[in-house]
């Protein structure tokens, strides 16, 4: 099969679709593989390393997207639909729930679209949205940090604080990857960390990784209305996989909490939990409002694509040369794949995405 890897064209997303260790398999496996040039540079691979590995580099992105099947990291953005071709495999990040535009250029065009973040275990498992949580989690504490400091439009607190001053207070809106790894990170530069959440075993097992060094709080409206106001980081790490994530925190809440105090969302991507969060880019990444510094970038792992496309990689490779090897038939084959599909034979077929967009579903 033919697979191609454009360039990503979302503001400083510097990961890329494959790497060469990644493309070496699939080459070896029999399969073409076509490289939009300079396509890895920001993550740390030269054309060199994909020749040497025997992938071919192509001058632009409608060569790499004129395949079969095509591997990116990010959806689709406009300048890219024309690229999109009828029984084309595209097999990428899509968050289909805070995007219609998208979900409708995907269905019109005829692509068999897979979403890495709904790819999805028997266990309920994500596999290939865990990779990229874990590393939004960790730097959505160390993102909050560098904007908590004055110069950066934050209060001036350091987590950590030092002896005879308090450390900053990191509350954290759900218990799930995300979540667990910012408390990982809060709690090992000494911060007072809260964690919420709705399933009770999810906060007895996080009782089990971090002892009394987290508190750890059932989520209800009380509650959060309770610790927002005191938080001087505000992490959003609820997921609800293919849907809209819920609106947690309103905008009354958001007045309450003192001024350069910080907010990073790492739901944004699927329309953030906070009411005052709207997407922002690596190159401007925060806002402030009501004095509250908002920090909404939705391809946070894009700061760290050396690390972030190789982990990917790890995950996403199995089932790319399922793809490769086996084309639309791995679907019927492999049900875990198959949870994957949003969008085939120019229907909306994901039933979390269907309820978003009902009218879409027919």
């Amino acid at each position: 099969m033919e697979i191609g890897v454009p360039k990503e064209t979302k503001d400083q997303e510097f990961r890329v679709g494959l790497s060469p260790s990644s493309a070496r398999v699939l080459v070896d496996n029999g399969h073409g593989v076509f490289v939009e040039t300079q396509a890895g540079i920001g993550a740390g691979f030269s054309d060199a390393d994909y020749v040497q590995v025997g992938a071919k580099i192509v001058p632009n992105a409608e060569t790499a997207w004129n395949r079969e099947l095509v591997i990116k990291v990010k959806e689709p953005l406009a300048p890219e639909y024309q690229f999109l071709q009828k029984g084309q495999l595209l097999f990428t990040y899509l968050h289909l729930a805070a995007d219609r535009e998208l979900t409708e250029h995907l269905i019109s065009s005829g692509v068999t679209a897979i979403a890495y973040e709904t790819v999805e275990l028997p266990d309920k498992r994500l596999p290939l949205l865990t990779p990229m949580s874990i590393i939004a989690g960790r730097l959505s504490v160390q993102f909050g940090s560098r904007f908590l400091e004055r110069q950066q439009g934050g209060r001036g607190v350091l987590l950590g604080g030092v002896p005879g001053v308090q450390p900053g207070k990191v509350v954290i809106l759900g218990g799930g990857v995300v979540g667990t790894e910012a408390a990982r990170i809060a709690v090992g530069m000494g911060a007072q960390v809260q964690i919420l959440d709705l399933n009770v075993d999810r906060l007895a097992y996080l009782e089990t990784l971090f002892g009394s060094r987290v508190e750890l709080l059932y989520s209800n409206s009380l509650q959060i209305e309770t610790v927002v106001p005191e938080a001087d980081l505000l992490i959003g790490a609820v997921l609800v996989p293919g849907r809209r994530a819920p609106i947690l925190v309103g905008q009354s809440l958001v007045a309450k909490m003192r001024p350069g105090s910080v907010i990073v969302d790492v739901a944004v991507d699927q329309g953030g939990c906070i009411e005052t969060m709207r997407p922002t880019s690596h190159s401007h990444p925060t806002y402030v409002e009501a004095g509250v510094v908002h920090y909404g970038v939705p391809n946070m792992p894009g700061a760290v694509p050396w690390t972030a496309t190789q982990a990917l990689n790890n995950s996403t490779l199995p089932y790319v040369l399922k793809l490769a090897n086996y084309g639309l038939s791995a679907l019927d084959s492999d049900a875990v794949l198959a949870k994957g599909v949003s969008v085939q034979n120019q229907r909306l077929v994901h039933p979390a995405v269907q309820e978003v967009f009902p009218d879409l579903a027919h």
